[in-house]
């Protein structure tokens, strides 16, 4: 560790002029010190005097005698608190500005001597001090009040605490050091309240906490114990030569240790590859006399010596320094530790290990983005919103490649693995597979940091990361995956045709736009799953920065979507050249830049409805509606009012989503929700003048939710509304004036209103009068009276309807009204329910006929089988004739079967052309009836054009017709075949005839040769011999 003395910061008095405590602020922009007089003087980060106060007496009416004996900041660097020996400890609240204004906001009284002081880091509201008497206190912020965490016999020497905060030591005046651990949600350990760490040899005034646990005092003895109490090492100094050690402080990492002697101070160092400390050797500083305080600065390089007779001095901390590239100073002030400054500006941030691992490389990307290696991790950095990450890593430097297109993600692509980091998150954000590293092909959208919640006291808050983290990649070069990064769950898979050669989310995530090798561009829904083709070719395409309007170019058109909600309305604008970039300034104009060539010309995009998006997202629904009715009414802004109206419904903006139905030319909707506004107003009105009246929302009111409730269609639920506040008659005339009467009479017997009966009468004779006999039917039948309503239900044309009464209610009625019922299905051609009818009532017989009237046969066989089984088969057959004349002949077959009618189930095979099925039935039958030889026949001939010869020449012969089987043969040149046939079946002389008429034909066709193969078959060499002499 190299200290080079930068600045002195007040000099050194000539008398005793002890500086009680030095502290440097969390954030690096303050140092405190607490000199003799009881002031504290604030120094900025560069050691310019800024601004002092006066600190208080425990009793203002007394006089200042106190001491200060300890002081420091609170770690959000807002607060300043300070132990003064009488009895008192007091927290200042600074604020964050030189010019913020400072006050006491806590005092913490006690009954002895306050000795020491700490703040542990990420405590916001609990400081830690020690008292004469031996006792640990935590003092609370939010209560003003204290707690003793452990108490001991001797008197608090010195408190430290650990750099994670969750963990503190103190020491004794006998020598002892205990230690105290806080559970991990902050709250103080009860199940062992503390442990005496060790019993040092000499009362251990410089205490400290780093790597490891450091006491040293009067015996010039630096001792190193590790959290458990056993004793790593120690440095033995003469008393001659160091008289004493003052105080200790531990650099930020932990790993570099200052103690303060006389005239000097030591410097120590901790190795991490021995796991050793080492003496890296003393500083002298002659007359500076005793060491009284040492300060640390947060980030680690800077550290304020301050003595015994008021001198205050800084030093610059650091293990080696370089620059980068000239652009970047790299200081590092630990082997875990590297401040990185820029040249240019002077802006730092502190690249720090949280694991203690030593960094090995460090890089800048872009001018912009920090990567460093260690031996097992991986930091990443981005200069401009200072925020740091440091996640697992194996691999070995060097081989990964980093892509920094997105300002809040950054991608390492390692051995065929995409992995996520975002900034400020010290854990991998995602990991996806793929092969398709373009930045073109990759779009990962984080939704931004919302503000930092805190408690009543200001104090942050520690919230559950809610925020959408999406991804969009290519698993292959025609399959986009989206995948939510939170839950490391798809939320879709989109499939193409072609290959994709670029993609990209909206901000929100909510929408995916993709182009193919084609050039075609789609937008993809991931909410509802559904795509959309915007153009059929694109050139250019790009969402406009912090928004949700797309611009992309077709040719000679320039094509933007205000509300991509409604993909078919698209503003075109006709432009020369190509798009190259779109452009929005912080003024608040939006650009597209388009080279034509010879120079490049800026069309400007509407900004009102650009904002109108950006108003939307951030729920600025009044903003939203101001804009829109800046515009001229056009397809895109219709599009936006009706999305708009949406969204002001379900949020409960009903003045909003009026206005919104206005503009869109609803009327209806419109003057509903004017009504219900009204009935708010007068709800708060009347709320107010009661006595007791306070703020009230008027959309609470009954009134109001009902009404909501009728406009969004649920109508029994504003009927609970209106019933839960006794308001019957109110939600009987709502039923009444949707004209559901039945709904109103049910509601009325259902509360025994008074007028039920009345109502349920007028509204019986009102449907018989305007003919709706089948709901004055259906009133009848839940009254049971059954003769009114089979009554009714035939007087209006639906026997089916009085059919099922009698059926299922076995009502007893007269045998003139089930002819009826009969009778009007009959009419009304509804044969089945008219057979239905019969078969309930046992009238089987004109339950057989009604169903073959209507076709119903398979309820008429079934029918039959049971009652009339001799029936069937003229059944089966009327089934089989129907079957054919709806052209349904192949299920005839069976029918026909079952019928006995083997000759129609035949033909209908035949008909068919199932001629399997027409063997089978044609060779159960007699094969000598001419009937059957008929369709041997036709089989025969069947087989023949299949070319099935053996099938064809076996039917030939059982119908007969051998001298068929013969040509057939004979047409195919199979003459062995023809002559065998022939030779079985027919004489000399037939067979003799047949092939000299054969012959003949051959030979008139010009086949010569079959036609003397014919001729000397049969003996007849003459024949053949004038043939050729013929010919």
């Amino acid at each position: 560790m190299q200290l080079r003395c930068m600045k002195n910061l007040q000099p050194a008095q000539p008398t005793l002029a002890r500086i009680a405590a030095s502290t440097w602020s969390p954030n690096n922009k303050r140092l405190a010190i607490a000199d003799h007089n009881r002031f504290v003087h604030l120094f900025d980060e560069n050691g310019e005097r800024r601004d002092k106060f006066a600190t208080k007496a425990a009793d203002p009416k007394a006089a200042k005698t106190y001491v200060i004996r300890g002081m420091q900041f609170s770690p959000d660097s807002t607060k300043l608190a300070i132990a003064q020996s009488d009895n008192i400890v007091f927290v200042y609240k600074l604020g964050l500005d030189w010019g913020d204004k400072k006050s006491i906001c806590n005092k913490f009284q006690q009954t002895s001597t306050v000795t020491s002081l700490c703040w542990p880091n990420g405590r916001y509201t609990d400081l830690i001090f020690g008292v004469a008497d031996g006792k640990v206190k935590m003092g609370f912020l939010k209560t003003n009040k204290s707690q003793t965490l452990y108490s001991t016999d001797s008197y608090v020497v010195a408190i430290a605490a650990s750099a994670d905060g969750l963990g503190i030591v103190s020491g004794h005046l006998d020598g002892s050091v205990y230690r105290y651990f806080f559970n991990d949600d902050g709250t103080a350990t009860t199940a062992v309240t503390h442990a005496k760490l060790a019993h040092h040899p000499c009362v251990p005034y410089a205490l400290a906490w780093g790597e490891h646990i450091v006491a040293c005092g009067n015996d010039c003895k630096v001792v190193f114990y590790d959290r458990m109490g056993s004793q790593l090492q120690h440095f033995d100094y003469p008393m001659t030569e160091e008289k004493e050690f003052t105080c200790a402080q531990f650099n930020p990492s932990g790993q570099c240790l200052i103690v303060g002697a006389w005239n000097k101070f030591r410097v120590y160092t901790y190795n991490p590859r021995t796991a050793k400390w080492e003496d890296a050797g003393a500083k002298p500083v002659p007359n500076m006399y005793s060491v009284t305080s040492l300060g640390w600065k947060a980030d680690g390089s800077r550290l304020v010596v301050t003595s015994l007779c008021g001198a205050v001095d800084m030093y610059d901390a650091c293990i080696r320094r370089y620059r980068y590239k000239g652009k970047f100073e790299f200081t590092y002030v630990s082997h875990s530790t590297v401040i990185v400054k820029r040249l240019s500006t002077g802006t730092r941030i502190v690249l720090k290990s949280q694991f203690g691992y030593e960094i090995l490389k460090v890089n800048v990307y872009q001018d912009r983005y920090l990567v460093a290696h260690t031996d097992t991790t991986l930091l990443m950095g981005d200069l401009v919103t200072c925020k740091l990450s440091e996640v697992q890593w194996n691999s070995s430097a060097g081989h990964e490649k980093f892509f920094f297109d997105n300002p809040q993600v950054c991608m390492v692509y390692h051995a065929g693995e995409l992995t996520l980091v975002e900034y400020g998150r010290n854990d991998i954000l995602g990991v996806c597979r793929t092969e398709n590293i373009s930045t073109h092909l990759i779009s990962v959208r984080v939704e931004e940091d919302h503000a930092q919640a805190v408690d009543i006291d200001g104090m942050p808050l520690v919230e559950e990361d809610k925020r959408k983290k999406t991804i969009a990649y290519l698993i292959d070069r025609q399959t986009i995956r989206i995948l939510d990064l939170v839950t490391q769950a798809p939320e879709a898979t989109v499939w193409h045709t072609t290959k994709i050669d670029w993609l990209e989310l909206n901000r929100r995530a909510t929408k995916l736009l993709f182009r193919d090798k084609n050039r075609q561009l789609f937008l993809y829904n991931i909410a509802t799953q559904e795509r959309s083709t915007l153009l059929n070719f694109c050139s250019y395409v790009q969402w406009v920065p912090d928004s949700d309007v797309v611009v992309a170019q077709n040719r000679g058109d320039l094509c933007v979507w205000y509300s991509i909600d409604t993909p078919d309305r698209v503003a075109i604008v006709p432009i020369k050249g190509q798009v190259e970039d779109i452009e929005r300034t912080p003024g608040g104009k939006t650009e597209v830049v388009v080279d034509e060539g010879v120079h490049t010309v800026a069309y400007g995009l509407d900004e009102a409805l650009i904002e109108f998006g950006n108003a939307m997202d951030q729920r600025e629904y009044e903003r939203a509606c101001h804009l829109l009715e800046q515009i001229t009414l056009t397809p895109e802004t219709e599009a936006m009012w009706q999305n708009l109206s949406q969204v002001a419904l379900q949020e409960g903006r009903m003045p909003i989503a009026e206005r919104c139905f206005a503009a869109l030319g609803d009327v209806s909707k419109a003057r509903a929700l004017n009504t219900i506004n009204d009935l708010a107003a007068r709800a708060e009105q009347e709320q107010k003048s009661q006595p007791d009246g306070g703020h009230y929302n008027g959309y609470t009111h009954y009134t109001v939710r009902s009404a909501l409730a009728i406009l969004h269609g649920e109508f029994k639920k504003a009927e609970q509304i209106l019933v839960e506040q006794n308001k019957v008659e109110e939600a009987m005339a709502m039923w009444e004036e949707l004209h559901r009467f039945d709904e109103s009479i049910e509601l009325a017997a259902a509360k025994g209103h008074p007028q039920a009966d009345s109502l349920k009468d007028k509204y019986f004779e009102w449907l018989v009068e305007q003919g709706q006999e089948e709901k004055a039917g259906e009133m009848r039948e839940r009254e049971q009276r059954y003769d009114e309503a089979i009554n009714l239900y035939l007087q209006g044309g639906l026997p089916a309807r009085a059919a099922l009464v009698v059926t299922t209610k076995h009502v007893q009625v007269r045998s003139q009204m089930l002819e009826a019922i009969a009778s009007s299905l009959m009419k009304a051609g509804m044969y089945e329910k008219a057979g239905d009818f019969f078969e309930r009532l046992n009238m089987d017989e004109r339950a057989i006929e009604a169903y073959k009237k209507g076709h119903a046969f398979r309820r008429a066989v079934e029918l039959s089988r049971k009652k009339f089984p001799g029936y069937v088969v003229t059944l089966e057959e009327a089934w089989g004739d129907w079957l054919v004349s709806q052209k349904q002949i192949d299920q005839a077959i069976n029918h026909y079967i079952e019928g006995n009618q083997y000759v129609k189930a035949i033909e209908a095979a035949i008909t068919s052309r199932q001629w399997a099925k027409a063997v089978q039935i044609v060779d159960t039958q007699d094969p000598n009836d001419p009937i059957t030889k008929k369709f041997y026949k036709l089989i025969a001939s069947h087989y023949e054009d299949s070319r099935q010869h053996a099938e064809a020449e076996k039917y030939y012969i059982k119908s007969g017709l051998r001298q068929e089987a013969v040509e057939m043969y004979t047409r195919n040149n199979m003459w062995e075949s023809a002559h065998r046939v022939a030779k079985m079946y027919m004489s000399e002389q037939e067979i003799a005839a047949l092939y000299i008429n054969q012959a003949q034909q051959l030979e008139v066709s010009g086949k010569y040769k079959e036609a003397e193969r014919l001729y000397l078959k049969v003996n007849e060499p003459d024949l053949a011999i004038h043939m050729y002499k013929k010919a």
